[in-house]
């Protein structure tokens, strides 16, 4: 059984993905979670790669109203192709064309974090390079028929069937891809950490 990180504050996550929520829990952290509800639109003169950070920042900032003294951690995920930013899509159809779009091409994959402290904000990005093979009309429809890629950025996660078996290389994090970069996060969250400082001290 994996024991947890002891922290000073409480650990709130503003997200209920269940793959952050996986990747948190993997690294030995325990957490409560609480949706963030802003809005996430954006300025359309923001370029791409600095949109997750600024939806995460508003997604923390807006919890940290309501729990100043936790530790609130934000997230966002952004697919970009070329320019263009491939949001979750809004039915299969759409799902299907991003799918078609991305299918034999290297695209970048943007997470970006922002944690809110007791002592300030803390945000950062981290971006991966994705390289899908050439797919096949029946993967596509064959990923897209059992519906799991319409909550995800870019119509698909790299831990499902077309992740598994259309990628053909990633440079960069693959929890980044995931849709958490948790070297970045455990970084901000090391000073909280408390069994850290105890082993320092014996």
């Amino acid at each position: 059984m994996q024991t947890s990180l002891s922290l000073q504050y409480p650990f709130i996550l503003a997200s209920n993905s269940p793959r952050r929520k996986e990747i948190l829990r993997s690294a030995g952290f325990e957490f409560a979670v609480l949706p963030s509800d802003v809005d996430e639109s954006f300025s359309a003169d923001m370029r791409p790669q600095e949109v997750p950070v600024h939806l995460a920042e508003r997604k923390a900032n807006e919890l940290a109203r309501i729990s100043p003294n936790a530790l609130v951690l934000a997230a966002d995920t952004v697919v970009i192709l070329g320019n263009d930013i491939l949001n979750k899509p809004q039915d299969k159809s759409e799902a299907i064309y991003m799918l078609q779009q991305l299918s034999g091409k290297t695209h970048e994959v943007v997470t970006g974090i922002a944690l809110h402290t007791p002592q300030g904000l803390f945000t950062k990005a981290d971006s991966a390079l994705v390289k899908f093979r050439t797919f096949e009309d029946w993967e596509i429809d064959f990923y897209v028929r059992e519906g799991s890629c319409l909550d995800k950025a870019g119509s698909y996660g790299v831990q499902d069937f077309l992740g598994m078996v259309g990628i053909e290389s990633i440079q960069g994090s693959f929890y980044t891809v995931m849709g958490l970069p948790i070297f970045d996060v455990y970084q901000f969250m090391k000073p909280y950490i408390l069994d850290g400082k105890q082993l320092l001290i014996r």
